[in-house]
């Protein structure tokens, strides 16, 4: 038996809704689809993105895109430049994508892409984006893509780990350790342990022989002086923030910024200066109380010790200089209060 008229005109729009609702989950599951077909192509997972892919897959309402996307703004000109570090940064942009993949395979609900700048102004312009690292991500219920989250520059301090962060914070969902590969492949590794193999017994003559350089007095000196400018020049803290030795001077491209004044940054050429200064002071020290005492000469005495003395001040104010230029810093002196 049929239903009433007025019954069937009731049901009307609520058949076209429905009909509406399957036809855009339809359209939104042929975008994933395609999204996930083009990750597969990259060896990453990053999807490299144009203006035409951008406005296809990340403008719409929330019901045509029930995803999110992490979006990489690189600029190829301007690779060059160490203070922005975007090739490392789109490195490290490549192994959190392939680390997501790797703990989520198949998802649809994260992707990673890439926009280059020379062929996609437009869509720089549409994010709003002047200036790089930039990285913005793009919610379902952004509107507009210039609504878009931007993510902070502290989330690039310790790489992709940082950046991870900022994902999971924002999405809800669980990146994973970062996947990083191996320094040395597997040819290379069984080509040393052959080379280690073939190289034990003439090493074992050395040692019994005592003619290695472990036996050179030399060597150690040199370990020891090393390993003492390293530690007092900053030389792991520019390896872990992998810290450049120079600037370019905004104001003028053709010069260089060797020292950079505010205490958030160093260069690596200010900590070598600084770490000189610390080495000199400190070989002079070693020279008086070795070498110095064994010379018979008493002029000679005297004169070494006031040039070492000129020279140790001078490198003291140095560093009190520069530090004080730096970071705001001043030394004060003082009386003990029993002397007063």
């Amino acid at each position: 038996m049929a239903p009433p008229p007025h019954r069937r005109l009731l049901l009307l729009p609520l058949l076209l809704l429905a009909a509406a609702a399957a036809a855009s989950t339809a359209r939104a599951d042929d975008l994933v689809a395609e999204l996930q077909s083009l990750r597969a192509r990259s060896p990453s997972g990053v999807i490299h993105l144009t203006d035409t892919s951008v406005t296809r897959f990340l403008s719409g309402p929330a019901a045509r895109r029930p995803y999110s996307v992490l979006v990489f703004f690189d600029a190829a000109s301007l690779h060059s430049k160490p203070d922005l570090h975007l090739p490392q940064l789109r490195t490290e942009f490549a192994l959190l994508s392939a680390s997501f993949l790797a703990h989520n395979p198949g998802s649809g609900d994260l992707f990673f892409a890439d926009i280059e700048f020379a062929e996609s102004q437009h869509s720089f312009h549409q994010f709003g984006v002047n200036s790089l690292p930039h990285v913005r991500l793009v919610r379902p219920e952004h509107a507009t893509l210039g609504g878009s989250e931007q993510m902070d520059q502290s989330h690039f301090s310790r790489l992709a780990d940082s950046m991870a962060e900022f994902v999971e914070s924002r999405t809800g969902l669980e990146v994973g350790p970062i996947v990083r590969p191996p320094l040395l492949s597997r040819n290379q590794i069984i080509l040393l342990g052959i080379l280690f193999l073939v190289s034990i017994p003439f090493m074992i003559k050395r040692i019994i022989e005592g003619e290695t350089l472990l036996h050179d007095r030399r060597v150690w000196m040199a370990g020891a002086l090393f390993v003492y400018f390293f530690s007092v020049s900053g030389g792991m803290y520019g390896i872990i923030r992998h810290t450049p030795m120079f600037l370019t001077d905004r104001s003028d491209p053709n010069k260089l910024v060797f020292f950079y004044q505010g205490s958030g940054m160093q260069l690596g050429a200010e900590g070598f200066a600084v770490g000189f200064l610390y080495t000199l002071v400190g070989l002079m020290i070693a020279g008086v109380t070795h070498l110095l005492v064994r010379v018979e000469s008493l002029q000679t005495q005297r004169f070494a010790m006031l040039a070492v003395m000129v020279i140790g001040c001078w490198a003291v104010r140095k560093v009190i200089y520069l530090d004080n230029w730096k970071t705001g810093y001043s030394i004060h002196t003082f009386w003990p209060s029993s002397w007063r």
